[in-house]
C-alpha cells in the first residue's frame, strides 16, 4: 500500500451533515460500542442529542492513500437450496475444514469444487441446484437458505481458504465480455450460466474460497453478523478496509451518481475485495429488492471517518506507510 494520509476536516464540510438521520447512526454505533476499546467515546449522556455527540466527541478524518473512492453494495441473499444431494442438487456450502489454519492457503476453489477434496468429510452443510448461487453466496458472506420442506437456516462467514480474492467482474471487462457500465451480479450470473461447464470453470480464477457457519443465534428480524460479531443495518453498515479505517469507527459517506448517499454509516464489517482507504461496501438488507440495490452501487464520491480526538491529534497529517 502507498502512504496513507489522514487529513482533519470539519462537520460543515460534510454535504447533507444536518440533514441526515443521527440518532439512527447513534443506535448502530451503540451496537458496536462494547466491541472498542475503552479510549473510544462513552454513549452520550440522557438528554444530548445525537447530532451534537457525534459533534462534540468525534473529528472528521479523510483518509487517503492516492487511489480514487469506490463505493459498491452488499446484501444478504435469499437462496433455495437442499439439505441433503440428489440429482438436482450436487453443489454444496462447506463448514471449516478442521485441518485449515488461519493464515496459510489451503485447497484452493478448483481443488474443493472440481476434484471435490473435501466430499464425504461431513462439512456439507446445505446443497445447491445452481452452483452460481453459491458462488455470490461467498461474494457476499451470507445468506438466507430455504429448504424443499420449508425450513430455513442462515449461513454466515467463518473462514477463508487464505488465497487472494479474484474479481470475477474484472476478469470479464479485461476479456472485452463485459464494459465497465455493464458489469453487474446478474450480467456476470448471466454470463456464467450461458457458458454452462465453461463458465462454472471460468469462477475457478477466483480462488479464494469462503466457508460457512450455522447462525441461529441472530433474530430473522436482524441483519447477519459483520466482522465485530455485531448484526448488520441495512443502509448504515460500512464495510472498509480495517487496516486503514477503524472498525467500528462512525464514517460519513458522500456517493456519486444520480440519487447520492449522504449517510453517517459504521464501519462494522470486512470484505476481499475491500482494499484501501477510499474503499467502501454499502450493506442493502437481505432479499431481491435488496440485491438490486447492491448491484446498482458502482460509483465514486468521497469517505470522512470520525475519530475520537486523541486518535485524530495522533494521525492526522500524518503520512502512514503499509
Amino acid at each position: 500500500m502507498a502512504g496513507v494520509r489522514y487529513t482533519r476536516t470539519g462537520f460543515a464540510d460534510l454535504a447533507g451533515w444536518a440533514d441526515d438521520d443521527h440518532q439512527a447512526a447513534l443506535d448502530v454505533f451503540g451496537l458496536t460500542r462494547g466491541t472498542l476499546p475503552e479510549t473510544w467515546p462513552d454513549l452520550p449522556h440522557p438528554g444530548q442529542t445525537a447530532r451534537s455527540y457525534f459533534e462534540d466527541r468525534f473529528i472528521p478524518v479523510v483518509i487517503e492513500d492516492g487511489a480514487p473512492m469506490l463505493f459498491t453494495g452488499y446484501y444478504e441473499p435469499e437462496l433455495d437450496a437442499s439439505p441433503e444431494p440428489d440429482d438436482t442438487h450436487r453443489f454444496p456450502a462447506y463448514a471449516v475444514p478442521p485441518d485449515l489454519e488461519p493464515g496459510k492457503p489451503y485447497l484452493s476453489r478448483r481443488d474443493i469444487e472440481e476434484k471435490q477434496t473435501l466430499a464425504g468429510r461431513g462439512l456439507e452443510l446445505a446443497w445447491f441446484a445452481d452452483p452460481v448461487d453459491l458462488f455470490f453466496l461467498q461474494v457476499q458472506g451470507s445468506g438466507r437458505i430455504r429448504f424443499p420442506d420449508g425450513r430455513r437456516i442462515r449461513l454466515g462467514f467463518a473462514a477463508k481458504n487464505g488465497h487472494p480474492y479474484t474479481s470475477i467482474g474484472r476478469l470479464l471487462v479485461s476479456k472485452g465480455v463485459l464494459s465497465e457500465d455493464q458489469v453487474s451480479p446478474d450480467a456476470i450470473r448471466g454470463w456464467v450460466t450461458a457458458q454452462g461447464a465453461a463458465g462454472r470453470a471460468f469462477l475457478w480464477q477466483n480462488e479464494s474460497f469462503v466457508f460457512f457457519r450455522r447462525i441461529d443465534d441472530v433474530p430473522g428480524t436482524q441483519g447477519p453478523p459483520g466482522a465485530l460479531g455485531v448484526p448488520v443495518t441495512a443502509g448504515r453498515t460500512l464495510a472498509v478496509d480495517p487496516g486503514v479505517t477503524p472498525l467500528g469507527a462512525p464514517v460519513w459517506i458522500e456517493t456519486a451518481g444520480a440519487t447520492p448517499i449522504h449517510r453517517l454509516m459504521v464501519a462494522q464489517d470486512v470484505g476481499s475485495a475491500i482494499k484501501g482507504a477510499q474503499r467502501a461496501d454499502v450493506f442493502f438488507g437481505t432479499g431481491d429488492t435488496a440485491g438490486r440495490a447492491a448491484g446498482a452501487l458502482n460509483c465514486g464520491g468521497r469517505m470522512i471517518t470520525l475519530m475520537p480526538h486523541a486518535m485524530a491529534d495522533r494521525l492526522a497529517g500524518d503520512v502512514q506507510h503499509a
